[in-house]
C-alpha cells in the first residue's frame, strides 16, 4: 500500500495539538442510574457514566469496591435507567453517596454511606416486571437487564459488566407513535463530558441505517423530556 506524504496543511494542524495527561477520559458519555439488590433485600441506586450498548447488550464499567459491583457478583439482576438532561441535579445528589458501610478507602473524599439513595436523590422506585430491582420512575427510558459476565478490567481497579437487556420501558413522549422506535428529536440522554453535565444539541444529520421518519415527532432535542 502506498501512502502520500503529509501535506503542509496537515503537518501544520498536527503541530497545533498539545500532548496532555488528563486525569479522566470521560469524553462525552451517557449517564445511567443502576438499580441493584443488596444482600438484605433492599436496593441500591448508583450513577454511572461508563456505559455503552451493542445490540441488546449493555456494557458498564464500575469501581471494583462499590456496592453495585458487590451486588452484581452474586445477584445479577439490575435496571439501567437513563435520565434526561433536566435530571442532572438528582444524579449529582447521588454522586457523593455509597451503599457500602464502612465507606471504602478508595472512594473520593466527602463520600458518605446512604442506605436509601432513592429518597436522598428525590427519585421514585417503580416496580420492575422481570427483575427484583426497581426502575427509576422519573427516567424516560428504563432497561431491565441481567449481568451475564462480571470480570476485572486490565488495571485491576474496575470491573467490566456485560448485561443482557430483557425488557425496555419508554415514556410515550420519546417514542415515534405506532412504532417501537425512540424518536431522536424527542429524546436526549444526559451526557457526562469531562465531569460536566450536558444534553444534546440540534440534529446534524441522520445515518443511512435510521428507520425513524425525518423531522421527528416529538419535542426539539434542545428541549428534552422532563418527567
Amino acid at each position: 500500500m502506498h501512502t502520500a506524504p503529509p501535506s503542509a496543511s496537515s503537518a501544520k494542524t498536527a503541530a497545533t495539538r498539545l500532548p496532555i495527561e488528563p486525569s479522566i477520559l470521560y469524553f462525552g458519555t451517557p449517564v445511567v442510574l443502576l438499580s441493584t439488590e443488596n444482600e438484605d433485600g433492599s436496593f441500591n441506586l448508583a450513577p454511572m457514566s461508563s456505559a455503552w450498548a451493542l445490540g441488546q447488550t449493555v456494557v458498564i464499567g464500575l469501581g471494583r469496591e462499590g456496592q453495585t459491583a458487590y451486588n452484581l457478583g452474586s445477584r445479577p439482576d439490575l435496571v439501567i435507567s437513563l435520565p434526561a438532561p433536566a435530571q442532572w441535579a438528582a444524579v449529582e445528589r447521588l454522586a457523593p453517596l455509597t451503599g457500602r458501610n464502612p465507606v471504602p478507602a478508595t472512594k473520593a473524599e466527602g463520600c458518605r454511606f446512604e442506605p436509601d439513595k432513592f429518597a436522598a436523590a428525590g427519585l421514585t422506585a417503580e416496580p420492575s416486571h422481570l427483575v427484583r430491582p426497581p426502575r427509576v420512575a422519573e427516567c424516560p427510558i428504563q432497561l431491565e437487564a441481567r449481568a451475564e459476565r462480571v470480570r476485572p478490567d486490565v488495571s485491576g481497579e474496575f470491573v467490566i459488566v456485560e448485561t443482557l437487556v430483557h425488557k425496555v420501558h419508554a415514556d410515550p413522549r420519546v417514542v415515534v407513535p405506532g412504532t417501537d422506535h425512540i424518536d431522536p428529536a424527542a429524546w436526549s440522554p444526559l451526557i457526562y463530558n469531562f465531569r460536566h453535565y450536558f444534553g444534546l444539541g440540534p440534529e446534524l444529520g441522520r445515518s443511512y441505517r435510521s428507520r425513524t421518519p425525518g423531522g421527528g415527532h416529538g419535542a426539539s432535542a434542545q428541549s428534552p423530556v422532563n418527567t
